[in-house]
């Protein structure tokens, strides 16, 4: 993601996205968040609704396809010049189940695992992403 030029805050939405019992996180390459570990998302074009925003997001990010099973929550990424924020984001998540692909990153990340949520505290990730994992898995889960 990058910031607009007019300064205003981006709407972006990503995706928890589960196989296997396990869901994806991918680690950021760049800023903002290079280093840490997420989820698969980004900023939402002009005419675009949230869905095919996510999809779209996922497919070039990962080269997966997914199917979006609902909301599973938001939150707000503040600028921040001291952690190299410079944007200001709001972040839509959605919980997705994986449909097909095989994880193929894109020049914006640099690794990622799949992995249990029992895992997730083992990794250095973005602020709120615990909360969005639990959200989504409680969708997910039958």
């Amino acid at each position: 993601m990058t910031e607009s030029a007019s300064g205003r805050p981006q709407l972006a939405a990503s995706a928890v996205i589960f196989r296997n019992g396990q869901f994806l996180v991918v680690r950021r390459a760049n800023a903002p968040g290079r280093g840490l570990y997420s989820v698969p998302g980004g900023r939402v074009e002009h005419g675009e609704t949230l869905h095919q925003a996510v999809a779209r997001e996922v497919r070039e990010e990962t080269a997966l396809a997914i199917d979006i099973v609902g909301f599973a929550g938001w939150r707000e990424v503040l600028p921040d010049p001291t952690a190299g924020r410079a944007g200001h984001y709001l972040v839509i998540s959605f919980a997705a189940h994986w449909r097909a692909g095989k994880v193929t990153l894109n020049e914006e990340l640099d690794d990622f695992r799949w992995i249990t949520p029992d895992e997730l505290g083992e990794l250095r990730t973005t602020q709120g992403l615990a909360d969005i994992v639990d959200a989504a898995r409680r969708l997910i889960a039958p």
